[in-house]
């Protein structure tokens, strides 16, 4: 007999693991419903349309279910499907503790890091932008409390020097089918053996916005490669040399001394432009002005008069992570 699931989420990181379900690589399982969040306006047109996961489920004649909140007629239409559990990754609502209760073999969630370490909202850009140098997905047991419920297993996934948050969630979106594969039939024996999260171990992540894309020269190089890099391509990272705020796309660095101030261009390499920093230099490999699409280095420059000697300005940098949990 198949064990009924529910599969709670909004985003396509989680394809990679829900073919693994719908596959039968993960136990017999029949997924009987998909819930996502409501279609939205995308693109620069804002153009209403279907998330990637409605399109998956509704190409496969699942039911698909997409309420504004999860509240009490949400959870009796839960209760109704009799499921004996629900996965959920980057679903987007709270789930009330009487939810939580309702399946008899608990609600299991997918969250993109090794936990304790980045509870929150944007741990893979913070993995990249800490300059982590492996991250990887958590198959935990949820609690009300945000991403501290014990942990089942987890797939670690590696982080390159040069690796963008979109190279490591393209890797831990593949991450999620071993996982799962392995994990789902634990989940469904009955006494699955998890793990407590160490509580010194604990850090949290928030909802990162356009703020969060100031650069500051007079950081450290290997600072600011890391974070260009971790911050795309969202919210992203910019430079602002005057009027013009220039978006960044990828960058490397070097610990060279380099005699001028934080933030001056010192010309165009191989690597990149090459920008002073205040230790080392930073290598910034790809640009795009506004309206303009991203290009490499060399390109930019051909359209685009920055001559060596200017000066980006340095701004304030958010935290990323913090000890405790800052909601935003």
């Amino acid at each position: 007999m198949a064990f009924r699931m529910i599969f709670m989420g909004s985003d396509p990181i989680a394809l990679p693991g829900l073919e693994a379900v719908v596959s039968g690589r993960c136990g017999e399982i029949e997924l009987v419903a998909v819930y996502t969040q409501p279609d939205r306006p995308r693109g620069r047109g804002k153009k209403v349309v279907p998330n990637e996961i409605k399109t998956w489920a509704l190409e496969r004649d699942l039911p698909v279910y997409q309420p504004e909140k999860m509240g009490k007629a949400e959870r009796l239409e839960i209760e109704a499907m009799a499921v004996d559990s629900i996965l959920v990754m980057a679903y987007g609502h709270i789930l009330s503790q009487k939810l939580i209760d309702t399946p008899r073999l608990g609600i299991w969630n997918l969250h993109t890091s090794l936990l304790p370490k980045y509870r929150g909202a944007s741990p893979i850009q913070c993995a990249v932008a800490s300059g982590d140098q492996e991250t990887g997905v958590s198959l935990m047991k949820l609690v009300r409390e945000m991403d501290a419920g014990p942990v089942l297993d987890v797939e670690k996934v590696g982080i390159g020097e040069s690796d963008t948050a979109l190279d490591v969630e393209s890797r831990l979106a593949d991450a999620c089918a071993p996982l799962l594969v392995r994990g789902l039939p634990i989940a469904h024996g009955g006494e699955p053996e998890l793990q407590e999260q160490d509580p010194a171990g604990v850090s949290f992540v928030r909802k990162l916005g356009k703020g969060d894309g100031e650069l500051d020269f007079r950081a450290p190089a290997k600072v600011l490669a890391r974070r260009i890099n971790g911050l795309f391509p969202w919210p992203s990272t910019r430079a602002n040399w005057g009027e013009v705020s220039i978006k960044i796309g990828l960058a490397g660095y070097q610990n060279e001394r380099a005699e001028a101030d934080p933030g001056t261009v010192l010309g165009l390499e191989d690597e990149g432009l090459k920008v002073a920093c205040g230790d080392g230099v930073v290598f910034l490999k790809k640009l795009q002005r506004p309206g303009g699409k991203m290009l490499t280095a060399a390109e930019f420059l051909r359209g685009y008069d920055l001559p060596v000697g200017s000066v980006f300005e340095s701004r304030e940098m958010t935290e990323l992570v913090t000890a405790e949990h800052v909601k935003g």
